[in-house]
């Protein structure tokens, strides 16, 4: 059977059955993206949700397999773990030090007696664990030894107070940025992936657990380049520093476990503090372990809000921004579940090392994927072959649009942070299109990718929705950090398209 009758057969059996694409992923406990992906052929489904698939589409085994395994494009799952998590279990049996295939029999033997149900249950409780419980755990954690002038970053709005993870300067902030090579100086100064972080019995344990999440959850983990941060110069208008490259694997199973144990340790009500998390003491003692940044694995990326100018309407009322803010699905690595603004992304390459290097490069690669579509530049599908991926010829015809009329868009570097959760900067952003012909031309063409479940729209005149938005739980400390930046920038410059609460 080809691809194109697989799918439809696919599609088509799911219709017979009576499901819709919602209502499968639901009984399946899995987002709605991921049935939306075997249908269009880019996944199989992983086995051990094989037996529930076929009985929920009255198939035998036998005919599921003759639905899902007959396209040479599927990603490969070997025992059913993809191709991409084989090169974590590579990572992982070198840097434990354990003879090749150890990970993978350890992985496998754990998926095998998988409670399938307290693993959904666990990561429920890690969604509700809430971003100010984070933030204060992390506080607890590391008390008041702050060094070289940082502190969390903190804002009063609307008689409220906030407090993040987000350690910061205030020569980091409100730095107004243009995202232009005049003003973007991050340099790449050597393309030779850094050393890895050391991997011990404890976070090869850890590790072993994250892959073993990783396959039954179907997060996506692909080993692409991604940068770290070597040193910085970050001032009012100007964005500078060094960048080394590294590994996602290197990271996704080192300082990335910190988010998960620190999350089930806020869920424990475990008192956070010196050895009571092991993993954050090993890799993320203090706040000079968190300062030092070229001699640990310090990886980040950009969170960025998106407002749209809007004409008056007859429902809406006057001229506004629309406010784009997103859930993320359940497919990402990290802050899985969690608000954030959009879009946001990893600070990686796609082909030219040295000028991608630029936050700029960044920003313009989040929209084209998150918003505009772009899946031949989603770094978690490795089958990039263009020279240059960003060529105005290959653009997205918003985007193209946007770059055609002068003074359309601006973008800009608005803050800058390191976040306590697992040693992350974050380079808060906001990208504003100033003319209110984009959203009636291309407002319908703006839709989300697998990295979100949802997208939520906000009025920049709806002071009292935003009001609660802020106080929301279910923000990450990083998402939070950005909006509340870009709302502050937002205000100097919407004029009367604006009414927003007063962050202080």
């Amino acid at each position: 059977m080809d691809g194109v009758r697989r799918r439809t057969a696919l599609a088509g059996a799911r219709k017979a059955a009576g499901h819709t694409q919602e209502s499968l992923a639901a009984a399946l406990r899995v987002d709605r993206s991921t049935v939306i992906r075997w249908e269009a052929g880019d996944h199989a489904p992983l086995p051990y949700l094989r037996p529930r698939l076929a009985r929920l589409l009255g198939q035998s085994q036998e005919q599921l397999r003759e639905l899902v395994d007959d396209d040479s494009d599927v990603r490969p799952e070997v025992d059913g773990a993809s191709a991409d998590v084989e090169v974590a279990f590579d990572w992982l049996d070198r840097h434990a030090g354990w003879s090749p295939g150890t990970s993978r029999r350890k992985v496998m033997s754990r998926l095998g007696a998988l409670d399938e149900r307290a693993l959904h249950d666990r990561n429920g409780r890690r969604a509700r664990a809430g971003r100010s419980g984070v933030a204060r755990a992390l506080s607890n954690y590391y008390g008041d030894r702050y060094v070289q002038g940082l502190g969390t970053y903190r804002v009063r709005y609307g008689g409220r107070d906030v407090t993040t993870s987000i350690v910061t300067r205030p020569e980091w902030l409100d730095l107004a940025c243009p995202l232009t090579p005049a003003h973007d100086r991050l340099m790449l100064v050597s393309s030779a992936p850094g050393h890895p972080t050391e991997v011990d019995d404890l976070a090869a344990k850890h590790a072993v657990r994250r892959l073993v999440e990783a396959v039954a959850l179907d997060v996506r983990l692909t080993n692409a380049p991604i940068y770290r941060l070597l040193g910085l110069d970050v001032r009012q208008g100007v964005i500078g520093g060094a960048v080394g490259l590294a590994w996602f694997v290197d990271y996704a199973l080192t300082m990335d476990l910190l988010e998960g144990e620190l999350l089930d340790a806020v869920v424990r009500k475990v008192a956070p503090g010196p050895g009571s998390l092991p993993l954050r003491d090993r890799y993320l003692s203090d706040l000079g372990s968190v300062l030092d940044m070229s001699s640990r694995l310090c990886a980040g990326g950009v969170a960025a809000l998106c407002a749209i100018a809007r004409p008056p309407d007859r429902y809406r009322g006057a001229a506004d921004y629309v406010l784009l803010v997103q859930e993320r699905s359940g497919h990402v690595l990290n802050a899985a579940h969690q608000l954030a603004v959009i879009p946001k992304g990893f600070h990686q390459p796609l082909a030219d090392y040295r000028v991608d290097a630029q936050v700029g490069a960044t920003v313009r690669r989040e929209m084209e994927e998150e918003l505009f579509g772009r899946t031949d530049i989603d770094s978690t599908i490795p089958r990039h072959t263009a020279a240059a991926p960003m060529h105005p010829s290959r653009l997205s015809e918003p985007m193209r649009w946007l770059t055609g009329i002068p003074d359309a868009l601006r973008m800009e570097c608005i803050g800058f942070g390191l976040n306590l959760v697992s040693g992350n900067y974050e380079f808060a952003s906001l990208v504003v299109i100033e003319d209110e012909e984009f959203w009636a031309r291309y407002g319908g063409h703006v839709e989300a990718n697998w990295e979100s479940a949802g997208l939520h729209l906000y009025s920049s005149l709806d002071r009292e929705l935003l009001t609660e938005l802020i106080a929301d739980e279910c923000w990450s400390n990083e998402g939070l950090f950005a909006l509340l930046l870009g709302l502050r920038r937002l205000a100097e410059l919407g004029g009367k398209r604006v009414n927003l609460p007063t962050v202080e």
